[in-house]
């Protein structure tokens, strides 16, 4: 290699460091594809699970699961890249973040898919849209009420939430006729252990895909084992555009209420996500600008998921910590990710064969990320001192919020539309109760002001 061609290599290495940077395709594809390989179990689960959870067909199933690819990718690019951009207004925050399809709503959409339908999901998830676009609009008068302590429990019963739909998964899913049979188990935690020893004993690609790794582990036992049928795999068509309006939309006032609730929450909790992107690869807090088109965006963008039959999207904390890790912020890097991301979801073949992959398996590989999304609330949490007042608001929000939830009695002389708000899932009863609590209780005073 002569002077200048090393030269020109670096120059290039160099341009992966930098937001605008033009880095050469032989060296963004490696890097888009970590961040694909690292979030595209996280973005299908959640599709596969409401689809089992309303009772889809297997068709019906993969149009879910391509529309979740599909429209992730979409609204990952308008991240990417504003569709408007002036001085006072922008959609999209232009920043290097993945977007996907969120955990944090799976088990208050399960409900609704059981009560109601995809359609009621979908018409609340236009309520929510609209929901966050008032808050990005007004996140600096909005912030104040939902300060670490705060989002830290409501994030922390997320997590609480979602262990129910993991351990059904484990022993086979609600409803098999195998449910709690000990192949289902064996299956479950042969992936779980995978999963465990690749995230602490794994590195580079082995940990960063441990997820991926683990379910491809626990289909190939669950073979063995009967459990799989790929039949459908081979019907399916290898190109297919998405269908709008396929699930249809329904409005019901209740769902509506809890979904927007959620997208209050997850429009704050987005702060994090782009002020550690910008903090871990920039070196710099995101700017005013920047988190308004973020989170308006996000809105946006959910808004016209809807149509399309997808699911809630938001910000993927993995992506957020594989820039960290490698200071890579080039938005070729992401745009290349969207692109794989988004030719996976016009391929049904490829949407297919993710639908044949047993509960077992996924209750296996994903209850280690519902504990992570606890564990986050935990860390958000502490990192204020634990004294009476916050432990009290902590502790009567989970108390209040669990404890309706999985008392089934508890609200039935109430409406209907009470208990689907309320008594389904236990995040707007805690969310509810730490920002009441957050504002009538008196704060403690400082050492020094002691």
């Amino acid at each position: 290699m002569n002077k200048d061609e090393k030269n020109k290599t670096t120059v290039l290495s160099d341009e992966l460091f930098k937001i605008d940077g033009k880095p050469s395709f032989a060296q963004a594809l490696p890097l888009a594809l970590q961040h694909v390989v690292a979030m595209i179990v996280g973005c299908v689960t959640p599709a596969i699970i409401v689809a089992g959870a309303a009772g889809l067909s297997g068709s019906d199933s993969v149009i879910l699961i391509q529309a979740a690819l599909v429209m992730s990718a979409l609204t990952t690019l308008v991240q990417l890249f504003p569709v408007i951009k002036t001085k006072k207004f922008q959609i999209g925050s232009g920043l290097p973040v993945i977007m996907g399809i969120s955990f944090a709503y799976v088990a208050t959409m399960q409900a609704i898919a059981e009560k109601f339908d995809i359609a009621t999901i979908l018409g609340a998830q236009i309520v929510g849209g609209v929901v966050a676009i008032f808050v990005g609009t007004f996140i600096r008068q909005i912030r104040k009420f939902f300060p670490p302590l705060v989002t830290g429990t409501v994030v922390f019963a997320i997590g609480l939430s979602l262990y129910p739909t993991a351990i059904n998964y484990m022993a086979g899913g609600v409803g098999n006729e195998s449910y709690g049979s000990w192949q289902n188990w064996v299956v479950a935690f042969i992936t779980l252990t995978v999963v465990t020893a690749l995230n602490h004993y794994g590195r580079g690609f082995w940990k960063l895909a441990s997820i991926l790794i683990g379910i491809i582990v626990g289909y190939i036992v669950s073979i063995f084992f009967g459990m799989v049928d790929i039949s459908p795999v081979f019907t399916a068509s290898w190109f297919q555009l998405p269908r709008p309006m396929h699930f249809g939309i329904r409005f019901d006032p209740s769902s509506c209420v809890a979904i927007g609730v959620l997208f209050a929450i997850n429009s704050i909790q987005a702060i994090g996500d782009f002020s550690a992107t910008t903090t871990g690869g920039l070196d710099r807090m995101p700017t005013t600008g920047e988190l308004n088109g973020g989170i308006v965006a996000y809105g946006c963008t959910n808004i016209l998921c809807s149509f399309f039959g997808g699911l809630p999207t938001a910000t993927f904390s993995q992506n957020v910590g594989i820039v960290s890790s490698t200071k890579v912020v080039a938005k070729r890097v992401f745009g290349i990710a969207a692109v794989i991301m988004l030719a996976a979801g016009l391929i049904p073949k490829f949407s297919s064969a993710l639908t044949t992959i047993p509960y077992c398996v996924l209750g296996g590989a994903t209850v280690s990320v519902f504990a992570s999304i606890a564990m986050t609330g935990i860390k958000l949490i502490t990192s204020k001192p634990l004294t009476f007042r916050n432990t009290s608001i902590v502790g009567l929000a989970i108390a209040l919020g669990m404890g309706i939830t999985q008392a089934n009695a508890a609200l039935a002389t109430f409406p209907d539309w009470v208990t689907t708000i309320f008594g389904k899932t236990p995040v707007v009863v805690a969310t509810i109760t730490a920002v009441v609590l957050n504002l009538i209780l008196p704060k403690e005073k400082t050492e020094e002001e002691k």
